[in-house]
């Protein structure tokens, strides 16, 4: 048996989700677990999770700002690569 867990989803968020699960013939609730399911296998089946921690950096952002750091070290890549 699992645990009941109550939402308060605004109706523009709602809406679609209604939607959805008419069209796929189950309800609301059904469609909010599966994906809860799939995002925490996500979550716990990710081997670069088993990383975390294992590096040093003086960088204290990263996990908040990952996509800015490797965004820029492709631009600076790709810049010495075409100008060097």
């Amino acid at each position: 048996m699992g645990q009941v867990l109550t939402l308060d989803i605004p109706n523009e968020v709602y809406e679609p989700l209604l939607k959805k699960a008419k069209q796929a013939g189950c309800t609301p609730e059904d469609i909010v677990l599966e994906w809860l399911i799939r995002s925490m296998q996500n979550l716990t089946d990710d081997p670069l999770l088993q990383l975390a921690g294992t590096f040093e950096s003086p960088l204290i952002d990263v996990s908040g700002k990952h996509d800015d750091y490797i965004g820029k070290a492709l631009q600076e890549e790709l810049s010495r690569s075409h100008y060097g």
